[in-house]
């Protein structure tokens, strides 16, 4: 089943104690598409500017990733550039400039009216509101969210957490949503606003998945050396949706599965700068890698 995504693409300017890249291609959109292709179709709905070098992002074309979707606006691209120190939890924002991204309104093509599975990914939650009008009846759809658009732009996205079945989020943006400081308390609180899902992004710590009758914790998987972790939070989402849009059903086993796929594919893609690793690899090796997470996790 396809999935439709909807989020920003971006030139980033990245360093780390391992490297550094400048103007290498980012953003949510196309880190969740590269990490959900290996699953499912994906459609992308995105902005850039005359300045995007597609020949950059060609692998996606060979991955069942539909970029007919994104508008070419006059102007340049969504730029970001950010700088991680040894602790790589640690990071300073150099700068960001919306540039087109800042005026972007997406254009649902008629194509992917009909998707069954919605990635929203951080956007201003009024466009987020305009995505969903779009869909008709989709089968599941996914939120992310930041610190930003839950203090300026709290009456939207509380609309829009009504309207979602999965939200992605960290511990952080739990509390900040709830106003409760206790995690386990306030993800269960949260989920009486509207999700039936609540994934809780723990960074090297792992993830924790919560429903009204499930729990469920994953690790990390241990990757010998972090290169870069931008993007690791999309990475994760696109291959936790991309797992369930490859499922018969979706219940409780599942969901559980698509925690440990997403985990799995993040932990690639922080071994290298951009999209690097994510392009050397096919689902082989992720399987191989979720393998070695059950053997790890067994008792």
């Amino acid at each position: 089943m396809s999935i439709l995504v909807v989020g920003s693409i971006a030139l980033d300017t990245v360093e780390t104690p391992y490297g550094s890249v400048s103007d290498s291609p980012g953003g949510s959109a196309l880190y969740f598409s590269a990490a959900a292709s290996f699953f499912a179709p994906v459609n992308v709905v995105g902005v850039v500017g005359k300045d995007f070098n597609f020949n950059e992002i060609d692998f996606l074309k060979q991955k069942q990733v539909d970029l007919s979707g994104l508008e070419i606006q006059n102007g340049e691209t969504f730029r970001w550039g950010g700088r991680y120190y040894e602790n790589l939890n640690e990071r300073d924002t150099l700068f960001t400039y919306l540039n087109v991204f800042e005026t972007f309104e997406p254009k649902i093509p008629e194509k992917y009216s009909g998707s069954r599975f919605v990635f929203l990914a951080n956007i201003n939650p009024e466009l987020q509101l305009n995505v969903l009008e779009s869909i008709p009846s989709p089968e599941l759809t996914v939120l992310d969210t930041m610190n930003f658009w839950i203090s300026g732009s709290r009456q939207a996205l509380d609309e829009v957490i009504r309207r979602v079945d999965v939200m992605i989020l960290n511990d952080e943006e739990v509390r900040e949503l709830t106003g409760i400081h206790q995690i386990n308390q306030a993800a269960r609180e949260l989920l009486k606003q509207g999700p039936k899902v609540l994934v809780i992004k723990k960074g090297e710590n792992g993830a924790v998945l919560m429903s009204e009758k499930d729990f469920f914790f994953a690790p990390s998987y241990p990757v010998e050396k972090v290169v870069d972790p931008t993007g690791a939070g999309d990475s994760f989402a696109g291959g936790f949706l991309g797992y369930l849009a490859g499922c018969p059903q979706l219940n409780d086993s599942e969901f559980r599965r698509a925690v440990i796929y997403g985990s799995t594919v993040a932990s690639f893609n922080v071994e290298s700068f951009s999209f690097e690793r994510l392009k050397s690899i096919g689902r082989k090796e992720i399987d191989e890698r979720v393998e070695k997470f059950r053997e790890m996790t067994q008792f």
